[in-house]
Order: C-alpha cells, then sequence, then structure tokens
C-alpha cells in the first residue's frame, strides 16, 4: 500500500506528518510525506520557527512525484491540519489527478478545526473551505465529535444525535466516518469512544479516558484507520486495530510523563495490536 500523506511536519515532537507516517511504516506501509509546513515544533507551545511552505511550493512536490510515474500506484490520499486556503485547492487537484491515474484511490480527510475544550482554533475561512470544497470530494472523513457537529451544524452528544451527525456529514459526501473523542452523558465514567459509520453499519468502541492532553494523538489515529481500513475493508475491525494501538500509545506516553507522545517506544502497539477493547455493533 502506498499513501501520499499532505501534512505538517515538526522538528521536533509528534504532529502531521511527523506523527503519521512512522506508525505507517512500522505496519507496512510506503509513505510519501509532502510537508505543508516544517516548524521546530507543534503551536501549541506558544513559539516556534520554520517556514510555512506556500501552495505553489506544495503543489510543485506533488508534481514532482506525479512525474515520477508513482500516481498508478497511490491507494491513498491523506490530509490533516489545513493551514490556509491555498492548501485545500492543492489537496482537493492532487486528489483528483491521483484518481484520476488510479481509479481505486481513496482519499481520507482529518477535517481538523478544534475541540470541545478549546473550541475552534482554525482561520475562519477553513470550516467553509471544508465544508464547501474538500469534504465533498473524500471518501473517509475522521473528526471528533466536536468537529462533526462544527461541520454539519449539528449538536452531537448521545450515541443517537451522533450516529445522526455522522449521517448528515455521509450525505455531505464520504462514505466513511471515523468519529474520535465520543463523549456521551450517559456512558461509563473515566472513559471516551469511538465510533465509525458506514455503508455496512455502525460501531462503538470504548476505552479508559486518560486524564492527558497530547497534540498529534488524531494524526495517528487518522493514519491508521486509514491504512486498516484501506487494508482490511473492515470497518469494525480497523476501529479495533485503531483504539487498541492508539491507547496504548497514549498510555505510554502519559506513564512517561512526557509532554510528546512516545511515538517511537509504542512501535509493537502499531504493528501488533493487543485488541483489548470490543468493538460493538450499534446500527
Amino acid at each position: 500500500m502506498k499513501i501520499l500523506s499532505i501534512q505538517s511536519a515538526v522538528a521536533y515532537g509528534h504532529v502531521g506528518n511527523s506523527a503519521a507516517v512512522f506508525p505507517l511504516q512500522r505496519i507496512g506501509v510506503e509513505v510519501l510525506p509532502v510537508y505543508t509546513v516544517n516548524f521546530s515544533n507543534h503551536t501549541g507551545y506558544g513559539a516556534w520557527r520554520g517556514p510555512l511552505i506556500s501552495p505553489n511550493d506544495v503543489r510543485d512536490v506533488i508534481t514532482g512525484i506525479e512525474e515520477r510515474g508513482v500516481f498508478p500506484e497511490i491507494d491513498v490520499v491523506l490530509s490533516g491540519y489545513q493551514g490556509g486556503e491555498g492548501i485545500g485547492d492543492v489537496i482537493v487537484d492532487a486528489v483528483a489527478r491521483v484518481k484520476a491515474a488510479n481509479p481505486s484511490a481513496v482519499y481520507a480527510c482529518d477535517p481538523v478545526m478544534g475541540n470541545a475544550k478549546s473550541g475552534c482554533f482554525v482561520a475562519p475561512a477553513i470550516p467553509e473551505l471544508l465544508r464547501e470544497r474538500v469534504v465533498p470530494v473524500a471518501d473517509i472523513i475522521t473528526p471528533n465529535q466536536f468537529e462533526l457537529g462544527y461541520l454539519t451544524g449539528t449538536e452531537p452528544d448521545t450515541l443517537v444525535s451522533t450516529l445522526e451527525s455522522a449521517d448528515a456529514a455521509r450525505e455531505m459526501g464520504p462514505s466513511t466516518v471515523l468519529v474520535t473523542s465520543v463523549e456521551r452523558p450517559d456512558r461509563e465514567r473515566e472513559t471516551i469512544e469511538m465510533l465509525v459509520v458506514d455503508d455496512a453499519g455502525a460501531w462503538i468502541a470504548q476505552t479508559p479516558l486518560l486524564p492527558m492532553k497530547a497534540n498529534g494523538s488524531g494524526d495517528v489515529t487518522a493514519a491508521l484507520f486509514t491504512a486498516h481500513y484501506r487494508r482490511l475493508g473492515d470497518a469494525a475491525q480497523a476501529l479495533a486495530h485503531t483504539v487498541s494501538s492508539v491507547f496504548d500509545l497514549l498510555r505510554t506516553t502519559h506513564e512517561s510523563g512526557s509532554r510528546e507522545l512516545q511515538l517511537v517506544e509504542s512501535q509493537t502497539f502499531y504493528a501488533h495490536p493487543r485488541l483489548q477493547f470490543p468493538v460493538r455493533q450499534v446500527r
């Protein structure tokens, strides 16, 4: 499997491609990383250095890959945080060109906009860009529960309303919706869930909620789920593998006391997920 991953990069720590690439490689996926920024560290520190890469430069890198004749071999285009409007257009164009070369290729979009604690933290134009131009051409999207609501103009909280919001998102274009950070009023205390909906049904998995914030965990989740789903063709199995690996990555990080994901230290959990959390069909 080959994945063209168009995301940010940092030298220190793990977000964007600096979070997604290694776990994908560890499960045997060939990744072609294209960077949209090249920062010293993620912006959560409040200070960072390094360049935003212009949309034209990102487009040039993608064109260079195309000129090597690789597009017919690409199975997935993956994108995450979009810092500006121009990058969205570059990604949509890349998806069209990859799909023209390989009609079986899919586009997986992580529509990064914010979270329940911080609210929306992207530029004001980004949500509209995602809603109007990017999500409609995606096959898979991986929003958290807050982003799902923001994207669809709904307020998902219960299982029923979250399923309804996922259906609303699917009506926008994507056939598969993975919802992360699902928090229901009636769930068990100190737990968190992940829900996937596709044409075959809907499934949910619950894990303990760890008392931590980990930048980059959503990027790992989107990458692993997309690869497993593409390889297995089964949403429930892909969810089981992803939930297991991401929980053990977060647990290892929490136990280390580090602010940054212990991405390399957790590599066994990507290649050999323990599958310790049951997946329950809810539709």
